[in-house]
C-alpha cells in the first residue's frame, strides 16, 4: 500500500474554498448544518465540523449548486459523496460517550476515502485520521482535494479497505463508507478494546451497524437506522 502524508497545519484555509456561485458564504454551510440538526444529529462537535468544511470543494463543478443539499452526489467511478445527514449521523454514533480530550487523542480509520470530504470532517474531530481508498483515481483525486487544507493529522492510503491498515492499528474508531454483507474480520481485529466501528451492512436492505469491542474476543452489535450505500468491494483498481 502506498501512503501519502499531507503537509503540516490544522486549520481549514479560506483558500481551499472554491470560487463563485454564491457557495463560498458561511451561511450556505450553516443552512446545511441546520438541516442536519433538524434530522436529529445533536452532537455539537459534529455540527461544528460539518460547518467548517466546504463541501462544494469536493464535488464536480457540475454539481456545485447542489453541494449543500441533503443529497448524495456522484464523484465518478460509480461512487458518491454521502448525504450530510448520513455523515453527521454516522459520526455522532462513532463519537457517542467520548470526552472532548479523548476525541482529540484518538486514532480513527476511514474505509473508502472517495473524494476526501469525510476525511477532512474527521480531522476536525480526531487527533489522527487514516483513510484508505481502493480506486487509485479517487485516491489521487482526494490527495489533490486535501492538499490546500494542509492537514498533518490525515494520512491517505491506497489499498484494499477490507484489509484495513495493520501497520497503523489498533484504532479507537473505524467508519466504513460502503456496505458489505458483513464487516470484514481484519477490521474487527484492528479495533482497540473499547473502540467503536460504524458501518452500513446489507445488500438490497441495508442498515447502520454499531460494533463495540468489549474484550479481546468480545464484540457487541447494535443495529440502527436503514441506509443506502454503494457496495463494499475487495481488491484495488
Amino acid at each position: 500500500m502506498a501512503e501519502s502524508k499531507l503537509p503540516a497545519g490544522v486549520a481549514v484555509p479560506r483558500a481551499a474554498v472554491a470560487e463563485g456561485v454564491g457557495l463560498t458564504s458561511e451561511r450556505a454551510r450553516q443552512r446545511m448544518v441546520e438541516r442536519v440538526q433538524a434530522a436529529g444529529v445533536g452532537d455539537a462537535g459534529v455540527l461544528r465540523a460539518l460547518e467548517a468544511v466546504p463541501r462544494h470543494h469536493f464535488v464536480d463543478a457540475a454539481f456545485a449548486s447542489r453541494a449543500y443539499e441533503d443529497v448524495a452526489l456522484p464523484i465518478g467511478h460509480a461512487q458518491t459523496i454521502s448525504r450530510p445527514t448520513v455523515v453527521g449521523r454516522m459520526l455522532e454514533v462513532l463519537l457517542a460517550g467520548w470526552e472532548p480530550a479523548a476525541r482529540r487523542a484518538a486514532r480513527v480509520l476511514e474505509i473508502g476515502t472517495g473524494c476526501g470530504y469525510q476525511a477532512v470532517v474527521l480531522a476536525q474531530l480526531f487527533g489522527e485520521v487514516y483513510s484508505i481508498e481502493r480506486i487509485r483515481a479517487l485516491h489521487e483525486m482526494a490527495r489533490a482535494k486535501l492538499r490546500p487544507f494542509r492537514l498533518a493529522s490525515v494520512r491517505l492510503v491506497f489499498g484494499d479497505g477490507q484489509q484495513g491498515i495493520e501497520s497503523a492499528a489498533p484504532f479507537d474508531g473505524i467508519v466504513i463508507a460502503a456496505a458489505g454483507l458483513e464487516v470484514p474480520e481484519p477490521l474487527l481485529r484492528q479495533m482497540r478494546v473499547g473502540a467503536r466501528l460504524v458501518a452500513p451492512v446489507g445488500a438490497q436492505e441495508q442498515s447502520l451497524h454499531l460494533i463495540e469491542r468489549a474484550g479481546i474476543d468480545d464484540w457487541r452489535l447494535t443495529v440502527l437506522d436503514g441506509v443506502r450505500f454503494v457496495p463494499l468491494r475487495s481488491g484495488t483498481s
